[in-house]
């Protein structure tokens, strides 16, 4: 019997989300494409799913990449049926307005939106003729305020987020569940950690660095929902973040 698949893109570091979401989601028995633009990144974790007893497939893409995107999909569904997909890509991307470059602007736009609407658009074409599927977008605390220093990434997170609502009311209908998660604070993972080492050792003091398996839990969690109690919009903190 053919395995259902799952795609996953914004894959990074093995102690990184979309790893973690990547893992849970083949312990629930799907084929997982894992995808992101480093394929050293993506193979070892899809290797080391592969020896934990799952399946996964590495492909490297790049989310901003019509063509890319297109092709992993067509790589996913004939494999199997795509019934999960986790839109992961972007990293923060701070920056003040005065003096910034339009191309920095419109790069933060094209991953973490436009990359979007690939995603969703060709999620969308696969999930519809069964009327069946999960879609999920990563959103951040910039997809509900902005803030001063984060112009650029606060507008295509927000634009992420319309754009995953609009989603959700269009392919509801069709017996597609379209989720958003708010991820409201720094995840304890190893981009941070490394980035930005003193800050995150902080953090971790104060109990304030989100545990990404936790993040996976609630990903894997709205995959399972029934269609009769969809939820749209999950935020995710933890006990110790002031909001």
């Amino acid at each position: 019997m053919t395995s259902k698949t799952a795609v996953v893109i914004g894959v990074g570091p093995h102690e990184g989300l979309g790893a973690a979401i990547a893992r849970q989601a083949a312990r629930q028995g799907l084929h997982v494409f894992v995808a992101g633009r480093t394929f050293e990144k993506v193979k070892a974790v899809a290797d080391a799913i592969a020896s934990s007893g799952g399946k996964a497939t590495p492909v490297q893409c790049d989310a901003t990449e019509e063509e890319e995107v297109t092709d992993l999909f067509l790589k996913a569904e004939a494999a199997g049926p795509v019934d999960l997909a986790v839109f992961n890509a972007g990293n923060n991307m701070p920056g003040n307005l005065a003096g910034m470059k339009a191309e920095y602007f419109e790069r933060c736009w094209r991953i973490a939106c436009f990359g979007g609407f690939l995603f969703a658009r060709e999620a969308a074409a696969v999930m519809s003729p069964r009327e069946a599927g999960t879609i999920i977008f990563t959103g951040a605390s910039a997809s509900m305020r902005g803030r001063a220093g984060f112009a650029a990434f606060g507008s295509a997170k927000g634009a992420l987020r319309i754009l995953a609502q609009s989603a959700a009311k269009e392919l509801g209908p069709l017996g597609i569940h379209v989720g958003h998660v708010v991820i409201d604070g720094g995840i304890g993972g190893e981009k941070l950690k490394t980035a930005l080492p003193e800050y995150a050792a902080q953090r971790g003091k104060e109990g304030r660095l989100i545990d990404i398996e936790g993040i996976a839990d609630i990903y894997m969690s709205l995959y399972a929902q029934k269609r009769s109690a969809w939820a749209f919009e999950v935020d995710v903190r933890t006990h110790n973040e002031p909001w």
